[in-house]
This record gives C-alpha cells, structure tokens and sequence, in this order.
C-alpha cells in the first residue's frame, strides 16, 4: 500500500509522548536537579543538547532552532561546569525509565515488540542533513526495553524534529517566526507560546510585524490564504519527509509497532504527566485506534 503523510503524523502522535516524559514527569526534573542543575531550563537545554557533548551555545540554538538565544547562552555552557554530558545522558535515560515504569509500562510482550521495531526504524531512518538525530544514534543503545523503546523513540522525534528544521529554513521562516506562524495557525494560543519560548510583546511584534510584511499575516494576527497555504505546506512536507522514519519496515512491521505502541502511549497520557498542550500541537484523538490502516 502506498504510505501517505498521515501515517508519520499519526505516528508522532504516538512516539512523542513517550519521549517527552523527560520533560514533563517529576523523575526526570528531580535527577536534573540532583546533578545541580538550576531551574527546569537549564536542565532542558543541558539534557537535550548532551549527545552533542560540550558545543557552544549557538550550536544548541541553531539546531533546537525556535528557542531565544538569550535563554540558550543562559543554560549552556554554564551546565557542563555544574555536571559533564555523561552525566545528563545517564539521568535523563534512567528518568524516563522511571516514569515509564510508574505509568505501568513494563516488560512484557508489547513494550518488547515496540522496542524492536522502534529501534529498527530509528537504524534505518535517514540520516542526512538531521544533526540532533545524528548525535543520539551516536549515543550506545540500552538492551533494557523500556530503555531501548525511550531511544527510539527519541531518535524518530529527533529525526522528525530536523526535518521539521530543514523545511523552514527551506521556506524561509526563522525559527522564532514559527512559532507566531503556529500560533496564529491555531496549534497553540498565543499566551502559552510567548511564555514556554520566551517572548515579551516587543519581541512577538518585531516577529509578527515580518509575517505581516510578507503578506503570511494580517492585522488582526490571522492567517491570510498566503499564510495558510505556506503553513500547510510545512506540515505536509513535513509529514511527507518524516515517513523515511518508517522505511527500515515493511507494512506489516509498521502495523505491528502501532498496535504495540498505542497502548503504551495510552498509558503514558492517561498518568497525566504530559500535558495535552505542549509547544508540539499533538492530537489525542485517535489513539484509541491502534491500527496504521495499511494492512
């Protein structure tokens, strides 16, 4: 069967939020803190950018690319004089194992199918021009598979993620002008975007000002049918890109994996941990089907 775009975005919705348990469960924020690390933010950009080792900030901002410089250089590289990147790479794994392990995701037969599969996806996804992907599939794999299925599940988002880069750039948006691009698209409201990626009104309106002098806005901050058109082309190329993440399976694999993983993200919703809205604009909607609906 002919793989469609949908099938990467019902996948995302998938896989990230088992990633994203480093972010938001209590374990993780209480093993970063232990290393010393100060506030949730430094934290983030120390535990994220750690499979890159010791870089300059603006590699992290350029790569993460729709966070303030501002706010990277405050984080990095003042972490790695607190603790070493061994050492958040350490933490950040046995966090999230820890709250997966609290959600009730155990080893047993779907925790260790999804973690084969994932893994196998994540080997044979494409590497080219995804950097943050690069340096996680760099990293050793953990034969646990609770730990195995988290790296996977982070690399296919990584890989995901620096594609989602590569299309912007390729458009012309600037990381910081997507995310008023998301906004105004509805994914996300205005006020929770300005706080999770740091903007005053000034800097939102310097950011805005642009989209409305490409005519990708107007006044009133809406969308016009450029700007509709140039976001939807995002999300699709997107998408359409983000399927070589699935190639390394053949259809029957990538069912497989779906009907193994959906429950496990079931679990990790349903703990309550992540919440519904996040920076990414994920759906909920479908996940009590667990079927890829290519086989």
């Amino acid at each position: 069967m002919d793989r469609q775009p949908v099938l990467a975005r019902r996948f995302f919705d998938r896989l990230e939020p088992v990633h994203a348990v480093t972010y938001f469960a209590p374990e993780a924020r209480a093993a970063l803190d232990g290393l010393g690390f100060r506030g949730f933010w430094m934290g983030y950009f120390a535990a994220r950018s750690a499979p890159f080792g010791v870089v300059p900030a603006q590699v992290v901002t350029a790569t993460f690319y729709n966070f303030a410089a501002h706010r990277v250089a405050k984080a990095l590289p003042a972490a790695w004089e607190i603790a070493s990147p061994a050492d958040a790479l350490r933490v950040r794994e046995q966090s999230a194992v820890e709250a997966l392990r609290r959600y009730g995701v155990g080893t047993d037969d779907d925790v260790e199918t999804a973690a084969e599969l994932a893994a196998k996806a994540a080997r044979g996804a494409p590497l080219d021009g995804r950097p943050l992907f690069a340096a996680n599939l760099a990293l050793d794999w953990p034969d646990e598979p609770v730990a195995k299925l988290w790296h996977a599940t982070t690399l296919l988002r990584e890989q995901r993620g620096d594609g989602h880069v590569a299309v912007l750039a390729s458009l012309g948006v600037s990381g910081r002008e997507s995310n008023v691009l998301h906004a105004a698209a509805g994914k996300v409201p205005k006020e929770f975007i300005m706080r999770s990626r740091d903007y005053d009104d000034e800097q939102w309106n310097l950011y805005r000002d642009r989209l409305v002098a490409r005519g990708l806005l107007d006044e009133n901050d809406e969308l016009t049918a450029a700007g509709r058109e140039l976001k939807q082309r995002v999300e699709d190329t997107t998408d359409q890109i983000a399927l070589g993440g699935l190639d390394a399976l053949d259809d029957s694999e990538v069912d497989t994996l779906f009907r193994s993983l959906t429950p496990i993200t079931r679990k990790v919703v349903a703990a309550g941990d992540v919440p519904a809205l996040t920076p990414m604009g994920l759906s909920r909607d479908d996940l009590d089907d667990d079927s890829s609906h290519l086989v």
